[in-house]
Formats: structure tokens, C-alpha cells, sequence
């Protein structure tokens, strides 16, 4: 069963009329970004005036898709559009809210029944809105999404900042806050600034322990966490074209890790192999057909240089694998350097757990090459020495992997197999008692502190599946399985051979995927289920309208020092059950967040009281008493998954300023679209100048235009006054949600 042919059949249909008219409108060779952009633009006329990261587009997704976590708040905002359908085709994933324990059927039973009021309202208000519904158990949205709905030249968006993973298939996929999804699925274009371009050239082939995963694990080293911002990452060359569609999706997937605004790789043979893998034998011909519309031109890949606006090239050839880690995704450590780089630091050495699996490492070629190391392990008497966890990605992985005997390889290792969902990666894991300094390696995407088990000491390494097999088999650090032994139960030593494995699942799917709902046909009686009194879910109120007296003597919140993600600002793990309860998951706000004064985390000034507090009861108190509030922080703000909550809890209280020295892309578009007004220092010096008891007025509100500035007057306690100059990226369309007090309020009046 191919889900979306009609739409697909439609797209291939249509491409080479519109690619004629995109050709003719540019003058000149395209990348493969540009020609899937252009292809989904609204007014393809402005396409040779458009510039990269500075002029805004609008475009026309294919489709959106949701996770269960970002799901509840973005349609809470979709039923107050009033509208009686999605616009596009949408689907909810429910992958984030199950807890990895004991293993997969426990654990999903327990989901069950936890989660049952937060599953009810999605699959009552999917059947209602004519949206997916993949129930609790079926997978990954992203594993699942490539499975079933990604096609090459295709364009989606989604609540989920790991979203890129469908740039493995060619398409261009950016992940999302929950309004730009709902925009979409009223039928709105969405908005975008053009990204830059950064191509990277992949040359020679991957031999022995390296993997695809290796990649993106030095390029994130190469790039920094920032470095892709506002960029499209797209990878060419005989490199390219050698990985596996999973190796290249899990390529993209990480490449958020950068800050990109997605990844994407050209139509080639192993993309097509796994259609027909999948089950979409059709699809494939119609991409073939399409082939020459699904790359780049080639004379963007003869001069690279002139096409991009950066080029970096790898040699696959001569790539070592890498651990990332610990506390960022960008520390890139050579495994041969990993026994200094871990002694000098003073990491743990002794590794405690290793995990597989992850919406970025859990195809059937990721199980499949890590059981082949465990394999040769157990029948040379070895052990595996820490906890060992295995995740499907899929339902359908599950499946094949259990038939092909994997798991039954993993069984025999001592591993819990835990159900097809996000778990640990996403701090759904119940670890138990695990306190203190420790280490722990698995193969997921990011490792922010706190982020797996809730432990700000745990020290997490970012590896491909067959790395965290080997060294969860020497249970340390400092072991090099490329050239080191490990000692067995009847002390011999053994070296551990190069990993092997299948690149495609044995078997092809047939009949409908295994977990998924098909939107009813007649949905007019349908009602959608939420218990006025639930702590879980809670109907959203729009925002108030501020005007300019609003903005004027604002205490300070919070004056944040350093890396601020999302996790900070809004912590997942045991606050996921509040994610469709604005109220109740608004007391996590910056509970993670480093104060610049003290150091000190989830404590600040009370302006009125001058005693210190969570910074929650904090705002509240503001907020009871009429007031709006600045909040400051640095580079990168806002760095991390797509959780819009992380901009609708500042708006719950009232924060009306958020002033950094730089934003990450989709959370400065989320805070935009939540009313909250975002800007940036002018100097980056002038973050030093704010004092712990400061009071702001903000004037520049009359000349509040794209490329204007404001000014905040800074009043100290000591009754001097100083100026910062604060810049802003706002354009007409996003001024226009500013004046309304946010994205919604205007869709809901343009509907009316």
C-alpha cells in the first residue's frame, strides 16, 4: 500500500512543465535545493531576484507531519482557526510519550495506559481534521515518515527539529514549531527565509568501521552547532552516491545538529533500492523517469564553488570513526584519540550503558551491522559489559529484524529491546537510581547534559551502532576496537572484526503499515476529547494584544550565561505529559538555564522581594503584578529540538523582550509567532551591561519596519541609564504577527 500516490503520481506528472518555466525564470544552473524550493513557491516570478539568507519566500509544502509531543500544542492552535479540515496532507506519530523501562511490551502497555487521555484527544482530533493517526508502538515518525511518505523532490515540514532525516530521500524536509504547521494546514503558505546553500563533496567509499554516521559526526565537529544555520547542507559526488538511502538519512537527520535548516542528497541508485524495499516499486519509476529534475545541474557540481556559498569536502575513504561528546554534539573526537582526549579531560572511563537505536540509527543496516559485532562477541565467549538497550525504529523493522534473527543476537547479549519509540534519546528513560559521574555511548543524535536519564553528570558520546556495540563490549572508553583487544571470559584476546550487514531488509512490505488509522470518511458527527478538569491537556486562549505601554519598565528575568537549548529553556522528560497543557507545563520555564549573576541554575532575583527563587514563581509574580519582563542570553539561542513550547511558555507569562546575541533559526521563528519580540544586540559587547536589577523601556515601536532598530533604555539601581541598540529580522508578514499578538490571532481573523 503506497500512502500519498495520487499526490505523488500529480507531482511527477507536472515537474517538467514547471521545472521549464523555473529554468527560464533563473537563467542560470540550479542546485537540487533551489530546484525543489522553486518548485514549491508560491510566486515563482521573484525567483531571480531572491537572495540566500536575506530575502523571505513563501512556499506550499506537500505535507505536514507531527509528533505526539508537538502534536498536542499545534492542534490546540489548529482548532482555534475554526477551519473543519487540513489543508494538506498531515499525519501525528505517537513516538515521544513512551517510557523505556523494563522493554517493549511492558512499557508500551504502561504508555497505554498513562498516556490514554493524551492519545484519545490526537486520534479523536486526527479522524476529526482529516489527519494520520500512526497509533502508540508503530514507530518513529521519522523512520516512519521515510518508510512510507518521503519521496525524491518533495517538500515537507515538521514538528520535529530532526524532521531533515527525509532529506535521504531527496527531499527537502525542515523541522518546525507547531504555528508554521499550522499555517500549512490552513492552507497558508509558509515562510521562509531563502537559506543558504552549503554543499559538501563526498568522495572515495567507507571501509571498515567507519559509517555513514561517521559523516555528520565530523562535518557537526567542522561546522559547530551554528554553523549550518540558515544553510541548506546538500551532498554530492561518487561519495555521495556510494551510501546506502539510511546511511544518507541519517546523514540529514544529524545535520540539525549544526543548526541547518534541513540536509538533502540527489536522486541515485540506493534511494531508488529503497523504495522498492519499502514497497513503492511505483514511486521509483516516477522518480527515475524524473531523474534528471532530482539532481543538480551538472555544471553546479563541475564548479561547486561557484553555486555554493560554502564547500567543504570529505574523503570517505580515508574517514575514521568518530565519538562526539560529551555535553555537545560538535565535540568530534577520532576514536584513535578518544583514550587522551578522555584521560586528559577526566572523563569516567568505565562506560555504563550503551544504546542503539533513535528516530537517527535504527534501520535495518543500523541493527543489522551492530548484531554483527555483538555476533562474533558472544562466539568468542565475550560479554557485553554495560546495560545494553536496542530501539527500532519501526514496527516494520521490528519485524524483519526479529525474523532475520537480530534480535535474537541482541537477546543473547543481555540487551533490553525497548518499544519503537523515541525513549532515552529524548529523556524517556526510567534509569533508575543512576546518580553521580558516569559515562554512557549511544547512537543518537544530541547529548546535551541532563537530556538521557535526567543526570547532569552523565557524561553521553555520540557514535554509530556498530562503535557503541564494540565499546559496550570493552565497557570503556578508552578501547579502540580498529586496533585494540578485548580480554574474554576465559581470558583470551580477541580482536573484534570489521562490522557487516544487510543494507536492505530481506523482505518487502505488503497491506497497510502495521499501527496506522485512515482518517474516517464521514467525520461530521466526530468530537474531539478533552476533560475540562485534565492536568494534561488544556483548550488554548489567544494571546492579548500589547501596545506600546507595554513595552516600558520591564524587570530583568533572567540573564542567561552560555549554551541555552531548548532543553533549558523547556525540559522534556517528565514534563513531556504536560506538552498539551500550556499552564502546567509552563513550570519548567528556564528551570535549566544558567544565571550570569550567580551561576547558578533555576535561581533568580526577585526584584521586588531581593530574594532569590525558581525562576518560574519568579515570573509568575511578575505577571501577577502586571508586568512584562526582558529576558537575555548569547549565541545561538534557543539551539536544539523544535519545541514551540520553549516560545509559548515566555508569552504565558509575559515576557515581552528576548534580546541575544544570535538566535537558532526555528526557535527565533517560533518566539515571533508566539507575539514575543525578539532581538538582537547591535554590539555584542552590550550583553555585559546589564546588571541583575535592571529595568527596560524599549522605544522604536513608530519606525517598526524590516531593517529598522530599536533602542532599550537600561535603568539601573543606581539611577544612571544606559542606551543598547537592538537589532531585529522581521519582515512585513511577521511585523503583522507581532501587531496582532501572534500568528494565530491573525489566521483565526482572516478566517472569520
Amino acid at each position: 500500500m503506497i500512502l500519498d500516490i495520487d499526490i505523488i503520481r500529480t507531482f511527477y506528472r507536472t515537474l517538467p512543465a514547471r521545472m521549464e518555466e523555473i529554468r527560464k525564470t533563473a537563467g542560470r544552473p540550479l542546485t537540487l535545493t533551489e530546484k525543489i524550493l522553486f518548485n514549491h513557491q508560491v510566486d515563482r516570478s521573484q525567483i531571480a531576484a531572491l537572495k540566500r539568507k536575506s530575502d523571505y519566500a513563501v512556499f506550499r509544502p506537500d505535507r505536514v507531519a507531527m509528533q505526539d509531543a508537538t502534536a498536542q500544542m499545534a492542534l490546540l492552535q489548529f482548532m482555534v482557526t475554526g477551519k473543519d479540515q487540513s489543508e494538506v496532507p498531515a499525519s501525528v506519530h505517537c513516538d515521544h510519550l513512551i517510557k523505556g523501562k523494563l522493554g517493549a511490551d511492558e512499557d508500551l502497555s504502561t504508555a497505554l495506559g498513562m498516556n490514554r487521555e493524551v492519545y484519545d484527544f490526537l486520534r479523536s482530533v486526527s479522524g476529526k481534521y482529516n489527519i494520520g493517526f500512526w497509533d502508540p508502538g508503530a514507530g518513529i515518525i521519522h523512520q516512519v515518515v521515510l518508510e512510507n511518505y518521503a519521496f525524491p523532490g518533495g517538500m515537507m515540514i515538521g514538528t520535529d527539529s530532526h524532521t531533515p532525516t527525509a532529506g535521504g530521500l531527496g527531499m527537502i524536509a525542515p523541522g518546525v514549531g507547531g504555528a508554521d504547521a499550522v499555517d500549512v494546514m490552513t492552507g497558508m503558505g509558509w515562510e521562509l527565509r531563502l537559506p543558504g546553500i552549503i554543499g559538501v563533496k563526498l568522495t572515495g567509499r567507507l571501509n571498515g568501521w567507519t559509517s555513514a554516521k561517521d559523516v555528520i559526526l565530523r562535518l557537526t565537529g567542522m561546522l559547530t552547532v551554528k554553523g549550518g544555520t540558515g544553510s541548506v547542507i546538500e551532498y554530492f559526488g561518487e561519495g555521495a552516491a556510494s551510501l546506502s538511502c539510511t546511511g544518507k538519512s541519517t546523514i540529514c537527520n544529524m545535520g540539525a545538529e549544526t543548526g541547518a535548516t534541513c540536509s538533502v542528497f540527489g536522486l541515485d541508485e540506493p534511494m531508488i533500492d529503497y523504495l522498492v524495499s519499502t514497497g513503492r516499486e511505483e514511486v521509483a519509476e516516477l522518480a527515475r523517469e524524473n531523474r534528471v529534475h532530482l539532481t543538480a545541474d551538472p555544471e553546479v557540481y563541475n564548479d561547486p564553488g561557484r553555486y555554493f556559498d560554502q564547500v567543504y569536502e570529505i574523503d570517505l575513504s580515508a574517514l575514521e570513526p568518530y565519538i562526539n561528546g560529551p555535553f555537545t554534539p560538535d565535540r568530534a573526537i577520532p576514536v584513535s584519540r578518544m583514550k587522551e582526549e578522555a584521560v586528559k579531560h577526566g572523563w569516567p572511563l568505565k562506560l555504563s550503558a550503551g544504546l542503539i537505536g533513535s528516530c537517527t540509527n535504527s534501520s535495518f543496516e543500523d541493527l543489522s551491522r551492530a548484531a554483527s559485532v555483538i555476533k562474533h562477541a558472544l562466539q568468542n565467549n565475550l560479554t557485553v559489559k554495560t546495560e545494553f538497550i536496542i530501539i527500532p525504529g519501526s514496527e516494520s523493522i521490528r519485524k524483519i529484524s526479529e525474523e532475520a534473527g537480530l534480535m535474537d543476537i541482541f537477546r543473547k547479549a543481555g540487551a533490553k529491546l525497548f518499544a519503537n519509540a523515541c525513549g532515552p534519546c529524548i529523556g524517556q528513560w526510567d534509569r533508575g537510581e543512576k546518580k553521580g559521574p558516569n559515562s554512557i555511548i549511544h547512537s543518537f543524535n544530541r547529548n546535551f547534559a541532563s537530556r538521557a536519564d535526567g543526570n547532569p553528570q552523565t557524561h553521553a558520546f555520540v557514535a554509530s551502532p556498530e562503535i557503541v556495540a564494540a565499546m559496550s563490549v570493552a565497557g570503556n572508553l578508552m578501547f579502540n576496537p580498529l586496533t585494540d583487544l578485548v580480554l574474554s571470559k576465559d581470558r583470551m584476546l580477541v580482536s573484534l572484526p570489521e562490522p557487516s550487514g544487510e543494507v536492505l531488509p530481506p523482505v518487502v512490505p505488503s497491506g497497510p503499515p502495521s499501527g496506522y488509522r485512515t482518517p474516517p470518511a464521514d467525520r461530521r458527527n466526530l468530537d474531539v476529547r478533552i476533560d475540562p478538569g485534565s492536568e494534561r491537556l488544556q483548550i488554548l486562549k489567544p494571546f492579548k494584544v500589547f501596545d506600546e505601554n507595554d513595552y516600558q519598565n520591564m524587570p530583568l528575568l533572567i540573564k542567561v550565561k552560555g549554551k541555552c537549548t531548548t532543553d533549558h529553556i523547556s525540559m522534556a522528560g517528565p514534563w513531556l505529559k504536560y506538552r498539551g497543557h500550556l499552564e502546567n507545563i509552563s513550570g519548567n520555564y528556564m528551570t535549566g538555564a544558567v544565571n550570569a549573576f550567580s551561576n547558578e541554575v533555576n535561581s533568580v532575583l526577585n526584584i521586588f522581594t531581593g530574594e532569590y527563587g525558581p525562576v518560574p514563581e519568579v515570573a509568575g509574580s511578575y505577571r501577577d503584578n502586571g508586568l512584562g519582563m526582558v529576558v537575555a542570553g548569547e549565541d545561538n539561542f534557543g539551539e536544539g529540538s523544535s519545541r514551540e513550547h520553549a516560545a509559548m511558555e515566555p508569552r504565558f507569562f509575559g515576557v515581552r523582550v528576548i534580546i541575544v546575541k544570535s538566535f537558532a533559526r526555528i526557535h527565533e521563528t517560533n518566539l515571533k509567532k508566539q507575539g514575543v519580540l525578539t532581538l538582537t544586540f547591535a554590539s555584542h559587547s552590550d550583553y555585559d551591561r546589564i546588571r541583575e536589577y535592571d529595568w527596560f523601556s524599549v522605544q522604536g515601536f513608530d519606525e517598526f519596519a524590516p531593517g529598522s532598530r530599536f533602542r532599550l533604555d537600561v535603568h539601573h539601581s543606581d539611577e544612571t541609564v544606559e542606551h543598547i541598540e537592538a537589532l531585529h529580522s522581521y519582515n512585513e508578514n511577521q511585523i503583522a504577527w507581532f501587531r496582532a499578538g501572534s500568528a494565530l490571532n491573525l489566521i483565526r481573523k482572516s478566517n472569520k
